[in-house]
């Protein structure tokens, strides 16, 4: 039989779409719930259970009710239990696969993106997303089996209850990466929620060690998920902070799993600086595995530099937290991020965790007796022109006549203190082009040049 070709379900972080719209449909959450189900039932793993358990939770978007009763049915259908969190942030779900002994850990979330859309990501029972391999097979299954002729008889059904008290198992996790010997007493905290899946947790995080908690972002319908709030939307928390003479403004985004923070001035404190901030220390205090911090190729030169002064490596994976964990868990680094926000300190988390993030932040603050403005102002931002251009057509730009040697002029003109990237958008039609140096006017000039030859080949 040929087998038939349907295209890729997964991206670079898990199933993604617009609600009711392939493949965010029931039938097809329903089947590739099935497909989770069956790959679960077949995989020979050490000490696990022969009733295989999944715990889902998912953020506050209107069609997160719909997609986790489809989910659940799918894979109740293989004879899998199914646990249900409600709403709980991404990282939540990576801790509580682990704790609670689940073969698989589901969140149902499209992260930063508006409510109409929403996904499917899915952590082994180490807390790790899945391998690829077993992404393709899932992806075989729902394309090329017919899995009612796979279910197991009546009595093998498997079963869905809630569990009640995930938050606060997850609160607490969260709590205990925080020094023991301190508190947030007397620290004001301006805390943007997205109005998404951390809604009650984040407050009941900080205000626990102590804070007080002004919250923005915690009134979500089920459409209002990063609607101008969260970490894509800092200026409305920067605002805030000055209002309230804060001490810093953290804002997550709709699950949680980034980050991005405001000092006391209102000055935005991205993941870039949040990386460096927690980096110095961490190797001040010999607690940076192999003196080494690990970012994607869009991270700002001057954090390089500055790690470079002070006897940090920086390594460079693709864009994507889901290579920088790869790179990390592969050579042994405990700290990595993206200046999005993603920041993940493997000794605690599996996955990019905001609210860890936060309070790895403001535990330096508390351990130096410095302001967050202090800290924010160790990394000098080299100034950096990102142009996107919107293309007709993909091929290597190494082919494009001309390209390699205008991008090696630049470079020379650059002399060591800036740099070129040029990458297709693995999401949309767009080539984005970046350009770092210490002239703010002539890296302009440089990433127009670059555009308009692009444009003129591939659009």
């Amino acid at each position: 039989m040929t087998e038939k070709k349907i295209p890729r379900l997964f991206g670079t972080d898990g199933i993604r779409g617009t609600a009711n719209q392939w493949p965010m449909t029931p039938e097809m959450v329903a089947k590739i719930g099935q497909a989770i189900g069956l790959v679960l039932q077949n995989w020979q793993r050490r000490g696990a259970s022969q009733i295989r358990k999944v715990v889902i939770g998912k953020d506050t978007r209107l069609s997160g009710y719909m997609i986790e009763q489809a989910l659940a049915s799918g894979l109740n259908s293989m004879g899998v239990y199914v646990q249900l969190l409600g709403p709980m942030p991404t990282p939540g779900i990576g801790y509580l696969v682990r704790t609670m002994r689940a073969d698989a850990g589901i969140v149902i979330s499209a992260s930063h993106n508006a409510f109409q859309d929403n996904g499917i990501k899915i952590f082994g029972p180490d807390g790790f997303k899945l391998p690829e391999e077993m992404e393709r097979e899932i992806e075989r299954l729902v394309a090329n089996e017919d899995l009612g002729k796979k279910l197991p008889p009546s009595k093998d059904i498997g079963r869905t209850k809630r569990i009640d008290d995930a938050q606060g198992r997850y609160i607490v996790y969260v709590k205990n990466t925080f020094p023991l010997e301190f508190t947030l007493d007397g620290l004001r905290v301006v805390l943007d929620t997205a109005n998404g899946a951390s809604y009650k947790v984040a407050p009941a995080i900080f205000e626990e060690l102590g804070a007080e908690v002004i919250q923005l972002g915690d009134a979500p319908n089920g459409t209002n998920i990063n609607d101008k709030v969260g970490a894509l939307y800092p200026a409305k928390l920067a605002e805030v902070v000055r209002e309230y003479r804060a001490d810093v403004g953290i804002s997550l985004d709709g699950d949680a799993d980034r980050v991005i923070m405001v000092d006391d001035a209102g000055e935005i404190v991205n993941g870039d600086h949040i990386l460096g901030i927690c980096a110095l220390f961490l190797k001040r205090k010999g607690l940076l595995k192999k003196d080494t911090l690990v970012v994607t190729q869009m991270s700002n030169f001057g954090l390089e530099k500055k790690m470079n002064e002070n006897g940090i490596q920086v390594v460079k994976t693709g864009v994507g937290d889901k290579y920088v964990v790869e790179e990390m868990r592969k050579n042994g680094y405990n700290l990595g991020g993206e200046q999005s926000g993603h920041i993940i300190f493997l000794d605690h988390t599996t996955t990019g965790d905001g609210c860890v993030a936060a309070l790895a932040v403001l535990a330096v603050m508390k351990e130096t007796g410095k302001t967050i403005s202090e800290l924010n102002s160790l990394i000098e931002d080299v100034p950096q022109v990102l142009i996107n251009c919107r293309v007709r057509h993909r091929k290597d730009v190494a082919d494009i006549k001309g390209y390699a040697e205008l991008i090696r002029d630049i470079e020379k003109k650059l002399a060591g203190e800036g740099r070129v990237f040029v990458r297709f958008s693995g999401t949309e039609p767009v080539i984005r082009i970046l350009v770092e140096g210490p002239d703010k006017r002539a890296i302009t000039s440089y990433a127009e040049e670059i555009a308009q030859l692009l444009e003129r080949e591939l659009s």
